[in-house]
């Protein structure tokens, strides 16, 4: 079982440029296509095309498009209230560039963010005393009303109680786990992400995704292996069109991502994160998962729009694993 938590969802609208974007210009776009978002919404998603239980908790009112929405693609949905639910635009290029127009989420009131946290952690017990039976996950960025710390705090009472947690967020947020004393089981950072988490002595994040499409993964290595000195059991750092690697106590991989056609970027990250997620609950070894992770962002980012990949759209075979022996310490 899988619990995505997303207390800033969306209406995620895609529309298709005439041509490359151009400042100033006045383009014609495709009929714009809209989909429940947000990252929880959007790994659930995954999950559920893979025939996985997940459940999806949202803030947002309870009649809302959104709420329905998710619903009606069969996913089982909690939502508590929110005055409402932002929408975010998404302008996609022929070659895949992806530009995302992303609205302020609503303001939560002291009441609406207890109720939230008190479903969460209701929704959140440990099956028959096995937590490998349960992850949940705290993805995307945070309303108004809450605390920039909302995740660590969340992250520190789920696993007192054994729970598996993930983490996808960033900007503020990602930040406010670089002091955290508990972090989660899994974090899944990008390379600029990542340099928010450990700091500028590892490299900026550019710098960082430079040296990993060059083929040296050194320095993501060496700033993933500062968190899991902290305490964090697996990072799964995405890196673009250079795959991912994925760094655990005791060993790391680097995968590359099979030849894809980029049709858009959205969803991409967050498919990564189910795709490791689906092997963790199968009980895949972490090589196996970071497989299933890199060709689930793969299959995303070849779909047009706002798509999520569906299993038989991932192709396993050609997205290569490598082991990284030499480890910094």
């Amino acid at each position: 079982m899988i619990v995505t938590v997303t207390p800033n969802p969306s209406i995620d609208r895609t529309v298709i440029l005439d041509r490359p974007l151009e400042r100033g210009g006045v383009h014609r776009l495709s009929k714009p296509v809209d989909v429940a978002g947000g990252k929880g919404v959007n790994v659930s998603r995954v999950l559920h095309r893979a025939g996985l239980e997940t459940l999806v908790i949202i803030a947002a009112p309870e009649h809302d498009h959104v709420v329905h929405s998710i619903a009606e693609e069969g996913m089982t949905v909690a939502a508590t209230p929110a005055p409402f639910v932002r929408t975010n635009l998404t302008l996609v290029e022929a070659d895949g560039t992806t530009t995302k127009l992303n609205e302020p989420g609503p303001e939560l009131a002291p009441d609406q963010i207890a109720t939230l946290e008190r479903l969460l952690l209701e929704r959140s017990q440990v099956p028959h005393g096995n937590p490998s039976n349960l992850w949940v996950v705290l993805a995307g960025s945070l309303p108004g009303g809450m605390t920039i710390d909302w995740y660590v705090r969340m992250t520190a009472k789920l696993r007192l109680r054994g729970v598996h947690v993930a983490v996808d967020t960033s900007d503020a947020p990602i930040r406010a786990f670089a002091d955290a004393e508990i972090l989660p089981d899994l974090m899944k950072p990008n390379g600029a992400e990542l340099a928010m988490l450990t700091g500028s002595s590892t490299g900026s994040g550019a710098q960082l995704e430079a040296a990993a499409a060059a083929g040296n993964y050194q320095p993501v290595l060496g700033a993933a292996m500062s968190l899991h000195r902290r305490g964090c059991a697996a990072v799964l750092v995405t890196l673009g069109a250079a795959g991912a690697l994925l760094a655990t106590e005791d060993a790391a991989w680097v995968a590359t991502p099979p030849p894809i056609t980029p049709r858009s970027t959205v969803g991409a990250g967050d498919s990564s994160l189910a795709g490791y997620l689906r092997g963790a609950l199968a009980g895949e070894s972490p090589a196996e998962r970071l497989r299933l992770a890199v060709a689930s962002g793969s299959a995303a980012a070849s779909l047009p729009g706002t798509g999520v990949p569906r299993p038989d759209q991932l192709d396993l075979e050609r997205t290569e694993v490598q082991s990284l022996r030499s480890r910094v310490a």
